[in-house]
């Protein structure tokens, strides 16, 4: 619709004549000055060079309580004016009125305005005026809150999803905690910036939703770059976000109450940033960086193009789906690694079978076996009975992860049984401080047992004496396995037996665990220290 409309022209007092569309207001001036609690009135001409196809619509955007009339005649008001006996109720920030047929004509009409602004009197807002078909004012902002509505119910969706998914996860991936925390500050943004179109907000609470807006985008552009640097692993991440967080709060001191500004200073601050960031993640060769940098890029080119809330909304959706993406590549490096997790837990497992029906291992025992049944037939079907009972623990461990201490406990003096009618020599086996409800990983134990029988020489008196210690701090726990026997050159296996030790404890643990194998004074000790995440 086309039309021109001037500047409004302002005069304190109150007169009912001031409304009139030939009243003359040459001695009003474009300056409202200090209105304080007073009423004052606003003039503005409107021309209009073609009729509203419907009903003609009239948008205002001023502070205070106002009656508004459209040539002379009273056509709405916003709030209630302050009066003798009665104080201000104050109106919204935005109204929207419509204008009779038979006062909307093609032509010059008057726009006037009985205005109090008793509260907030300090802050002198211009009047906006615009025209437009009343149906179509009326809409359009339920048009855009649809959109608005299906892009913040998607948000806040995914902001539920991924905090489900971080509780409920066995790591604690915290770039994911993150991003859905961006999706929940994203999704309060989207609504606290359309609140105005679902409730009535008075003026004198108008900052007050714009402060919010402000700490909403502050905390985003925190969390935007946070999260990129740590799904590209950027050195030294807390240096940068402390610059960060210190510049945005000069940007906050500097530009106090200038609440637009300050948004987009805070959005380039945190693009800029992330522009950062991404580019070192280029140049690492890191996974995704690449989509991410030309995601990064086209949210220049949107802004150049569409109204600063659309830009802004659109370039934070294509932020939010390039995090998506990287989401995305580490779920799937983290399904590969769960695959060959897999794999090797099935490697361990068979490795475990391997370490009881080895030929080598078969042949020497059945030989002892026959020669203790043919001497000693009672001492043989003791012999088979501990035989049996090893692997009947072996069997049962098979496919464990963990397992209590006291079942390898078992499991080590069975086979010291086994082994002591094999090589008839004296074992002897002392543990301390043992927490019966600790885990631990299968023949962890049994394996260094088994390292220790090969690689050491009886004492004087002929036996070989094994204890194992546990020990627990606030930091980490630790088992102390100590072979008492000379040790046997060459040094000991640091090969298949080690291998699958540390195999197991990188299974079970990461690399929260340390292993420590070496001779001292009483014969071999080994140290497995295992840190509390």
């Amino acid at each position: 619709m086309k039309y021109e409309k001037e500047e409004p022209l302002y005069q304190i007092g109150d007169n009912l004549e001031w409304a009139k569309k030939d009243y003359d207001d040459s001695k009003w001036t474009t300056d409202r000055g200090d209105t304080g609690k007073q009423i004052f009135w606003a003039r503005s001409k409107v021309k209009l060079f073609e009729r509203s196809k419907g009903q003609l619509g009239l948008q205002i955007g001023s502070f205070g309580a106002f009656d508004v009339y459209w040539d002379g005649v009273l056509i709405g008001s916003n709030g209630k004016v302050i009066a003798q006996n009665s104080i201000e109720v104050p109106g919204t920030e935005t109204t929207y009125l419509s204008v009779p047929d038979s006062l909307s004509q093609v032509g010059e009409h008057v726009l006037a305005f009985r205005i109090s602004q008793s509260y907030l009197p300090d802050v002198r807002r211009s009047i906006g005026i615009g025209l437009d078909n009343y149906e179509m004012l009326l809409k359009g902002p339920l048009i855009i809150m649809s959109f608005m509505n299906l892009m913040a119910g998607a948000f806040l969706i995914a902001a539920i999803y991924y905090f489900f998914l971080f509780l409920n996860s066995r790591t604690k991936a915290y770039a994911v905690f993150i991003f859905a925390v961006i999706c929940l500050l994203f999704f309060a943004l989207l609504m606290m910036e359309y609140l105005k179109f679902y409730i009535d907000i008075p003026y004198t609470k108008f900052f007050l939703r714009l402060e919010i807006i402000g700490w909403l985008t502050f905390a985003l552009a925190m969390l935007v770059p946070a999260y990129f640097t740590i799904q590209f692993h950027f050195y030294r991440k807390g240096l940068l976000l402390a610059v960060l967080f210190v510049i945005l709060s000069i940007i906050y001191i500097v530009n106090y109450r200038h609440y637009d500004f300050t948004a987009f200073c805070y959005t380039f601050v945190m693009w800029l940033t992330s522009v950062l960031v991404v580019l070192m993640a280029i140049y690492k060769k890191e996974k995704g960086a690449i989509i991410v940098f030309i995601g990064l890029l086209s949210t220049v080119i949107i802004y150049q193009y569409l109204f600063y809330d659309f830009s802004l909304f659109i370039s934070f959706t294509i932020i939010v789906l390039c995090m998506l993406y990287l989401h995305a590549l580490r779920t799937k490096q983290v399904e590969e690694e769960y695959q060959s997790s897999l794999l090797l837990s099935s490697r361990l497992k068979l490795e475990l079978i391997k370490k009881n029906i080895q030929p080598h291992f078969l042949k020497n025992t059945l030989t002892s076996l026959i020669d203790w049944v043919e001497e000693s037939p009672k001492e043989g079907a003791a012999f088979i009975q501990a035989l049996a009972g090893e692997f009947d623990i072996m069997n049962s461990i098979a496919d464990q992860t963990l397992i209590p201490i006291q079942q390898e406990i078992e499991l080590c003096k069975t086979h010291l049984t086994v082994m002591h009618y094999r090589k008839e020599i004296q074992y002897t086996w002392e543990d301390e401080g043992i927490e019966k409800n600790e885990l631990i990983p299968p023949a962890l134990i049994h394996t260094i047992l088994e390292n220790g029988i090969t690689h050491s020489m009886p004492l004087a008196d002929g036996t070989i004496g094994f204890s194992l210690k546990f020990n627990r701090t606030a930091t980490y726990k630790q088992y102390v396995f100590q072979t008492k026997a000379q040790n046997r050159p060459p040094t000991r296996d640091k090969g298949n037996g080690f291998g699958y030790v540390k195999a197991r404890l990188a299974e079970s643990y990461g690399n929260n665990w340390q292993f420590i194998s070496e001779a001292n004074n009483d014969g071999w000790q080994t140290i497995i220290k295992i840190y509390e995440k």
